[in-house]
C-alpha cells in the first residue's frame, strides 16, 4: 500500500507543463510561501512534440499523441512526488494549531509560550496596546463631536466653580459660561490678580500681593 501524504487545505497548485510548484498560505495572516519549482522533463518533451505537430502535421502529429499519452501516464506520479517534496520543504515554515487546526506560519502567527496560534492565543502586549489605541481614538472622536460650550465641561475645568443658576437673577445655566445669558451678571469671580497674577482668596476685594483692587 503506498504511503499517504499528509497536508492541509492551505495551498494552491501553480504547476505548469514544464515544472511543478505549489504556494502555501498561512491560515492566520495569509502570507504566501512558494515551494521550489521542480522541472518536468516529460512535460518538455511533450511540448516539443506538440509544437512540431502543429507545424508539420501527419506523422509528427501522431508522435504528439504518443507524447501526450506519455505525459498523462507519468505526470500524476511526478506531480505527487513533487507535492510531497514541497510539503517537506515547507514543514519548517508552518505548524498546525492543536485548538483550531489551522496551519499557520511560525514566524508571525505562532505563540510559542502558549503552544497555540495567535488567533487562539494572541500576544497580550499587542492586544493591550491595540485596546489602548482604540480607546484613544474613540475619545478623540467623542471630543471632536462635542459642541464648543460642552468642551468647557471637561476635566480641566472641574476645579473651577461651575454654577447651575445665576447668583443674581437665578436663571438656570445651560452651559459653563462667564456671564449670565439672561441678565449679563458675571458668573465666576477671578481667582488671579489682573495686575500681578497672584492667586486671590474667595471674596477678596484687593490683591494680597500688590494691593490692586479686584
Amino acid at each position: 500500500m503506498p504511503e499517504t501524504i499528509k497536508f492541509g487545505n492551505n495551498y494552491s497548485d501553480i504547476s505548469t507543463d514544464l515544472a511543478f510548484q505549489f504556494e502555501f498560505n498561512c491560515g492566520c495572516c495569509g502570507t504566501g510561501y512558494r515551494s521550489t519549482a521542480r522541472g518536468y522533463t516529460a512535460g518538455q518533451a511533450s511540448k516539443i512534440l506538440g509544437t512540431a505537430s502543429s507545424l508539420f502535421g501527419g506523422f509528427l502529429g501522431g508522435l504528439s499523441t504518443v507524447g501526450q499519452t506519455v505525459r498523462d501516464a507519468s505526470w500524476k506520479k511526478a506531480h505527487d512526488k513533487a507535492f510531497e517534496e514541497a510539503i517537506i520543504e515547507m514543514a519548517p515554515v508552518f505548524i498546525q494549531c492543536p485548538h483550531c487546526h489551522s496551519w499557520v506560519c511560525r514566524e508571525q502567527c505562532w505563540n510559542t509560550k502558549k503552544g497555540l496560534c495567535k488567533n487562539c492565543a494572541p500576544d497580550l502586549g499587542v492586544e493591550m496596546s491595540y485596546a489602548q489605541s482604540e480607546k484613544s481614538v474613540e475619545e478623540i472622536h467623542e471630543h471632536a463631536a462635542m459642541a464648543e460650550e460642552d468642551k468647557k465641561l471637561g476635566t480641566e475645568y472641574w476645579r473651577t466653580n461651575i454654577r447651575a443658576t445665576c447668583p443674581k437673577c437665578e436663571a438656570p445655566l445651560a452651559a459653563n459660561a462667564k456671564f449670565c445669558p439672561n441678565c449679563g451678571a458675571k458668573l465666576n469671580e477671578d481667582d488671579k490678580c489682573a495686575h500681578c497674577g497672584a492667586k486671590l482668596n474667595p471674596g477678596a476685594k484687593f490683591c494680597p500681593e500688590c494691593g490692586e483692587k479686584v
